[in-house]
């Protein structure tokens, strides 16, 4: 199952195997359709922190400057998902309440992630859904977060729309413009890797900043 699951993820970020898979079993608008679920669930769902929003846009640049998909409608029907993940994201947080704290760990759900997007919120505010867009696994919550913090929704939804379109068009044109380069072909798979990475960055150094502080915090607090 497991296996199974991660040769999946492997053919949604190898474009060779993408372009396969929307040419055979998910041909013409049942393509699109597989691509609007997938990011939608990554945004959407709490259970899609593991899906490879990044490197999937990436890859479907890549796959559309081969022909394999038009590059408007594709950039469309992904912004239109992650505009709508966000804010059904956003609507079960506003249900959910702060009891989802209290929720055990599962195999699709650990609290610790819920915990630390609540803290990134409770840095960078409103801001968190646009940089979020750009973090793996803080983008899935970060919506979520600010239905439980009470954001109001025509602010949510401004920080929402431009987030969702300028992640999503800024990626997949990444992949457009760059996937014919003969030396992103021949290494694609480091490319990847190297947009992974920049992706964590963020959330690296703020645990990293969060470790180093912890030994010098009293019992005082000071103001930001």
């Amino acid at each position: 199952m497991i296996e199974s699951v991660i040769d999946f993820l492997r053919i949604l970020t190898t474009p060779e195997r993408l372009l396969a898979l929307l040419t055979t079993v998910f041909a013409g608008w049942w393509g699109y359709a597989l691509l609007f679920a997938i990011v939608f669930a990554e945004t959407g769902l709490l259970v899609g922190f593991f899906l490879p929003g990044d490197s999937l846009l990436f890859t479907v640049g890549v796959v559309a400057g081969a022909g394999g998909l038009n590059i408007v409608t594709i950039n469309i029907a992904l912004m239109v998902a992650a505009i709508v993940g966000d804010a059904v994201g956003y609507m079960l947080g506003r249900s959910t309440g702060a009891r989802i704290f209290d929720r055990p760990d599962s195999r699709f759900f650990k609290r610790e992630h819920l915990i630390r997007t609540h803290e990134f919120y409770e840095k960078h505010g409103g801001k968190t859904i646009i940089y979020a867009r750009f973090i793996p696994i803080i983008r899935t919550f970060a919506p979520f977060v600010a239905g439980v913090a009470g954001m109001s929704y025509p602010r949510f939804l401004s920080f929402n729309i431009f987030g969702g379109i300028g992640w999503v068009f800024s990626l997949t044109m990444l992949g457009y413009s760059l996937g014919n380069v003969a030396v992103v072909r021949e290494h694609f798979e480091k490319v990847i890797v190297g947009i992974i990475f920049v992706s964590v960055l963020p959330v690296a150094f703020e645990l990293i900043k969060s470790a180093r502080a912890k030994p010098v915090r009293t019992g005082t607090s000071t103001a930001d």
